[in-house]
């Protein structure tokens, strides 16, 4: 039987995760093209549009609130009597294993920004690596030295796509 914290736990997280694909399935359109109304100055009103850099940013927080949620729960699952040290150990072990993953993306996303000059976002899942570049330059070279700075890092041949978006 489902106890009260158990129930708020699984509405909650029915809604984010509903939220989270609803996100994801949302086209890019909005993300760039949407404007912004600000507050009215001396009879004339101020519109800011919301840049392709504002685009990245929301995929950095959404990403970051995924991995935030992964790692509460598995917190949670460290504090648990009821566990064995082996299942702590493991727990433990995907942890470390979250904050290297950041660790790398934020690498990446650098090491990008000072070889290329470009502004990206960086998503890496187990051997998939995904880089979404803000760039007016959209050619396969660019993609292909992208790869191999990115493939550079691993021992392990890696399943590295690059995508990009207009300015």
């Amino acid at each position: 039987m489902l106890n009260k914290q158990n129930l708020w736990f699984l509405t909650l997280f029915s809604l984010i995760l509903v939220l989270g694909v609803y996100y994801v399935t949302m086209p890019n359109d909005l993300l760039t093209k949407v404007n912004i109304k600000a507050e009215e100055t001396k009879d004339k009103a101020v519109v800011e549009e919301v840049k392709e850099e504002n685009a990245l940013i929301a995929m950095r927080v959404s990403l970051e609130e995924e991995r935030k949620e992964s790692i509460d729960v598995l917190q949670e699952k460290l504090t648990n009597e009821k566990l064995t040290t082996e299942e702590k150990n493991n727990t433990y072990e995907q942890l470390k294993y979250l904050n290297e993953l950041q660790g790398k993306e934020e690498t990446i996303e650098k090491k990008l920004k000072k070889d290329y000059k470009l502004d990206c976002f960086t998503k890496i899942d187990n051997k998939d690596v995904s880089v979404i570049c803000i760039s007016s330059k959209h050619d396969a070279t660019l993609a292909n030295n992208i790869m191999r700075t990115i493939q550079k890092d691993y021992k392990d041949k890696m399943n590295i796509t690059v995508k990009f978006q207009k300015k």
